[in-house]
Formats: C-alpha cells, structure tokens, sequence
C-alpha cells in the first residue's frame, strides 16, 4: 500500500478534499430551506434553496416536505472528523452511527430504531453482507438520511429508512484542493479533489484518496486507493449527461474482534484476569478484509419544455472480496464461554472462516415529470418513473476451529484455510414502477401523494409482488409554523424457507411489510434557522422469529414508536449550531435481535469563525454526541450497555489558499463499548483519533 501511495502522492496536486470553497456544490446546510454558498475564495454569496431531492425525486424546498430530510453536507462531516460513511450520520436526530463500533468491514446506522439500508445517487448499491467494501466519505458532496419507510420511491428497502450517498460530480467552474493528512496509528494519506471546466458546456472531475494507516486493534491496518473521475457535458440549454467511475481498493481487517462478555465486559472470575478490550483474536497477515471495487454510471437529464423533463440513471458495480477472520467461540454457553473447553477460565475455541465473494449489481432508475396547473393556485409536480435492478453474490468458504488460550495465543501455531471450489451463487431481481403527485395549493399548502408496485424474483425461484403507498400534507400557518403530517409504506423480500427445525423447509417467508404514522411541525422563523419536532409509529409484520426450541416462524410483529426534535442555525462563514435529540421504544411479541438499540440518542455540534490579521481565519468547533443505554435479552440473561458521550474538536486556520486543521474524535478517550450482546459478544467502541490536515486551494 505505501508504494501506491507514493506513486499518487505525484498525482496529488490534481485533488482534495471538498470543503467550505465547495460548499455550493454541496447546497444542504442540513436543515435551512435557504442557505448562503460560497463560492471559490473570494466569490460574494448568493442566496439558494436548499432541496431534499430524495424525499421526493424532485427539487423541493425541505419547508415544503411532509417529512423530515436530513441533509449533511461534506463540509459539515469533515469539520466533524468523519473517517467512514458511518460517521457522517453521527450528528443526526434519530440515528445511531456505529452500532457495533467502528467497523473497518461494513458501514452500519440505526434509524429510528431499524437497521438502514444504504443507497448512492438514489439506487441500492449494497445486497448482501461481506460482499463489498465500504464507500468512502470523501467521494460524496452530501448524505441524506430519509426517516421511516421509502418503498414507493426506492422499492425494496428497511422499515426505519434509508441513507442515500450523493456522488461528487462536476460543475463549469476550475479549481482544486490538495489535502496531506497524517493521525493516530500512524495515519497517512494525501486526498484530492480537482475540477476542470474545459469549455462553457463540458467539465470533468478527479476525486481521490491514498492512505497508508493502522488500526486501534494490532494487525488491522485500514489501507485504501481510491479514483473516481467523472465528466459533464452539456449538449444544449436543456440537456445535461453525466458519466462517473470508481475504482477503489482496500486492504484492511476486522476492527471487530467479537470478544466473549466474560473477560471484557464482566469479569472473568476464574482466571482473574480481563483481556484488553482491544485484543487482536487472529493470525496476523491470514486474518484480512481486502477488496475491490470497480463502478461506472451515468445520468441524462433533458428538458423538453418548461413544464417536462426526463432523467435517466445506471450504475454497474463489480465487486471482489477476500475475507479471513478468527473469533472465539462465545456463544455456545454466553454466561461462561471457557468453561466448555477447560477448568482454568482461559481456554477457549477459537474459529476460523475464510471466504471468497463475487458481487456485481446493475440498477437503473428512469422517469418523467410532468409540471402543470389546475387553477390559479394549485400546482401540480407529477412523476411517473420504472426502475430496475438485477444483482449477483457468488462465495465460497473454508475454516475450522481449534482450541487456544485466549489470554496468550500463540499466533504463529494457528491453522489457515483457503476457500476453494465452485462459488455458492444467488441472484434476484427488482421491477418497480411508480407514480407521485406533489400538490401545491396557494403557495402554502403541499400534498404528496405517492403510489407503487413492485416485483421481485430470486434465483431460488421465489417470488414476491408488492404494491406501497405514500400520502402526505404540510402547510404554513403563519410565524414560519409548518406542521405536517404523513403515513409511507414498506416492502423487504425475505430470501429462503421456514426452518421446520427438524431438517426440512416449508413455504417461502414472505417479504416483510411496514407502516409508519408521523406528525410534526417544521418551524423557520428565518432563512438560516429551521426547527423541526416530530412524532412516529411504525409497525413492522412477517419478522423472521428465530425459537428457542430451534427452527423459524414467521409471525413475528415489530412496533416502534418515538419523537424527534433537531434544530439548525447557520450564519454561512461565520457560526453554526445544529442540535438533536431522539427517543425509540420498540415493542415485539418475543425476543428479537432488535432489542439492544438504546432508545434515547442526543448530539450537539458548533462551529463559530474568528477574524485574525492579515485576512487569516480562524474556525473552532466542538461536539458532544450521546447513546443512552440498551438491553439485549435472551432466554438465559439480559445484559445491559451502560449509555456513553464522546466529544469531537475542530481548530482550522484558513489563510489565502492554505488551510491547516486538526480533527480530535472521542477527544476525551472514553472507553466504552458500543454493545454488548446476549448471545454472548461484545463491541468495543473507537477510542481517542486525532488528525492533522495540511489543504492548499487552487
């Protein structure tokens, strides 16, 4: 990895890492329907409205949304200290970032109590787990965190919402930035982002990341090449093509080690000792989660009139994984793990997997909208789309198990395997068609109306159809008071059979359905300040229940019910302030993996700029975010997650065309873990990281 990087380090001038000169790009201050962008250095500012085009498909102004849209803007995730996609959502109402820990394999977030799906530019990009590398935070200009179920926009999707990455694309203006980064474990990289307007009608982008770094846990390192050029071409007035390609690879680990309870998070009353919470349980140079992935897309936008206009999306992914990992095996008696190999309280088996996977995924999103009135005051933004997506996962394995000290592994005797044969191959296929009718009555008053129907087909022959629906209604009564009021649908197909629990299959599970009820109030008493509190239920039906005599059913029904409250005021250049606070009880007939996510989620994020001499700026920054405690519950015990703060620092000096910053995550090293499990593991949370960030501007 450091060759590569050297070898990019030449390239670096041609990138960076986007921020506050780029932030027109990135038009989202996260919670204003207007907001002040700056340009390039020393550009004036214009006043834009900020849109939540995944709430809708469509530009619309978020005070005009019957739905709470998150929308986090690059520049406010990098002042923030985000190294993963995960962290991006941290300062968000109603989310938990980071469930298990800082997880160098998958990116994960918890809204509303409900494990969310990830989509890039409006289409699923990830189908099955420990197939794909994770994305990285620095290809994006922006996140938008959709609360609560989606289906009738983007098919199949989770019942507590969706987080859709916004790919970085180019604009007709030049300029660039070069970022050198160096941290905690030794933490390298050089980052850059260049875009180059080669005539008034054609640009193109370069976006990229070089890093060579350790790990919190001994053995993982977090390496990863990263390349995404794009190009933009404008034919006419009316037409706009976009093309985008990715190649990324990683080469990294596990940073979760799925340590046994007793011994980390309960003592290990019998050999007397804990383990260190950031023990490495592997082979070092075996254990690995090293990757590739390589992507290209494209979008048309063309305007036929004032009042028509069409878009056409696609995206390719092909993706290789290589993963190889040992854990100990804490679950077979969770209350005491040694005791099943041994009478010293150390002895324990530790498990191999090694595997091998295949994905590639095609998906395509088109549809035309449809501007018009039907009287004086009420306008109409109808949208009529079909999308389609296909994706394959083929793995193989290889592994065993063999009986170690826990407390002193004797690394170079552990046994490898690698996977060998024919790949285990799935497939499914999506097609959807939809149809929305946004109502605008006297400028005042929306109504979103939406309705879908979807098939889905798998490889093993399973079929399931699906039709959701969507209505909402916002309206302004005066002093910037907004309340609003919604019900969405959602569909998640289920691969696989009823577990009989003696060896044999019944009927195929059937997709799992949920409903949401939500009320609330947006309130914006100017430009820059926009408040919103809001109160939901979801019910969630066909939950695959796991029994306790063995087997599965499919009865399984999920309620959750919460409130949200997040606040944001912004003085573009100058101070922001952004608050949240959200509350998630859920509810379900038995025991479900479900029941660990804390119910109380809060954050607090500043920013405020100081003038210094010679046209110098100097931006400070601070954070507190909190998780409230969680209880996981199985038929032997309950084991309770104590709730945990970690606070995050910025101090950035910004001097003509040079920025130096320094970033500190859980800046006070609280040691913690993210979640404890009744099965039986445990989840360490991220300690203390600091970076350094030296930035030119062109």
């Amino acid at each position: 990895m450091t060759v590569r990087m050297i070898a990019l380090c030449g390239a670096a001038t041609l990138v960076v890492a986007a921020n506050s000169a780029w932030a027109s790009e990135a038009a989202g201050a996260a919670v204003a329907e207007a907001a002040t962008a700056e340009g390039d250095a020393g550009a004036g500012e214009d006043m834009i409205v900020v849109t939540g085009y995944t709430g809708t498909k469509t530009d619309t102004a978020l005070a005009e949304l019957p739905q709470p849209i998150k929308v986090i803007t690059a520049e406010q995730y990098q002042a923030q200290g985000a190294i993963s996609i995960s962290d991006t959502v941290k300062y968000a109402a109603g989310v938990l970032a980071n469930p298990y820990g800082r997880d160098t394999r998958v990116d994960g977030f918890n809204v509303r109590g409900l494990d969310a799906l990830q989509f890039r530019d409006g289409m699923r990009d990830i189908f099955s787990y420990y197939a794909s590398i994770t994305s990285d935070p620095y290809n994006f200009s922006r996140v938008e965190i959709v609360r609560g179920p989606a289906s009738v926009l983007f098919g199949q999707g989770s019942i507590g919402g969706l987080v859709n990455l916004v790919s970085k694309t180019p604009d007709f203006v030049t300029r660039g930035e070069v970022n050198l980064v160096y941290g905690s474990y030794d933490r390298k990289e050089v980052l850059g982002d260049v875009n180059l307007a080669l005539a008034d009608n054609l640009a193109v982008r370069f976006v990229g990341r070089a890093r060579d770094a350790d790990t919190f846990i001994d053995h993982v390192p977090d390496d990863r090449v990263m390349f995404a050029p794009s190009i933009r071409w404008q034919p006419t007035p009316d037409t706009d093509v976009i093309l985008t390609g990715l190649y990324q690879e990683d080469d990294t680990g596990s940073t979760s080690q799925f340590l046994p309870i007793v011994g980390t998070f309960r003592p290990n009353k019998v050999a007397g000792a804990q383990l260190d919470r950031y023990t490495f349980v592997g082979k070092a140079g075996w254990d690995r989660y090293n990757g590739r992935s390589l992507q290209g897309g494209g979008s048309i936008t063309h305007r036929f009139s004032d009042n028509v206009k069409l878009s056409l999306k696609a995206r390719y992914i092909d993706s290789d994984l290589e993963y190889n990992t040992h854990y100990a095996d804490s679950y077979t008696n969770p209350q005491d793990p040694f005791s099943v190999y041994g009478t010293n309280g150390r002895t324990i088996a530790l498990i191999a997997d090694a595997s091998d996977a295949r994905m590639n995924v095609f998906s395509t999103d088109n549809n035309l909208q449809f501007d018009f009135a039907t009287g004086a005051n009420i306008e109409h933004k109808l949208l009529v789309g079909i999308d389609y997506s296909w994706n394959k996962v083929g793995k193989r394995y290889a592994g065993g198990r063999e009986i170690v000290d826990l407390y002193d592994i004797d690394y170079d005797a552990l046994l490898t395997y690698d996977p060998s044969g024919d790949f285990t191959k799935e497939s499914q296929k999506q097609l959807g068609i939809y149809v929305q009718d946004q109502i605008r009555f006297f400028d005042r008053v929306s109504v979103v109306l939406g309705a879908r129907r979807d098939r889905v087909t798998g490889s093993s022959g399973q079929k399931d159809n699906a039709t959701t629906f969507r209505a909402g209604i916002i309206g302004e009564i005066g002093a910037g008071f907004s309340p609003f009021f919604s019900y969405t649908e959602s569909f998640l197909p289920v691969a696989g059979r009823i577990d009989n629990g003696d060896g044999t299959f019944g009927d195929p599970y059937r997709p799992q359905t949920g409903t949401q009820y939500e009320a609330g109030v947006k309130w914006q008493p100017t430009p820059n300040t926009l408040v919103t509190a809001t109160a939901f239920k979801i019910k969630e039906r066909n939950r695959v229940l796991y029994l306790a005599a063995g087997g599965t059913t499919q009865s399984g029904e999920l309620n959750t019910k919460g409130f949200e409250i997040e606040a944001s005021h912004t003085l573009p250049g100058n101070f922001e302030l952004l608050a949240n606070y959200g509350y998630s009880k859920l509810k379900s007939e038995t025991n479900t993996s479900l029941d660990y996510m804390p119910r109380h989620t809060a954050s607090l994020w500043s920013t405020k700029t100081f003038g210094l001499a010679d046209e110098a700026q100097l931006r400070l920054g601070g954070g507190v975010v909190y998780s409230g405690k969680s209880v996981s519950t199985s038929d032997i015990w309950s084991i309770v997650t104590p709730s945990r703060t970690t606070v995050d620092a910025l101090a950035e000096i910004s001097w003509n065309n040079w920025r130096v910053a320094v970033n500190a995550t859980n800046m006070l090293g609280n040691k913690y873990y993210a979640s404890c499990l009744a099965r039986g593991d445990c989840f360490v949370g991220a300690p203390r990281n600091v970076m350094g960030t030296l930035g030119y501007r062109f």
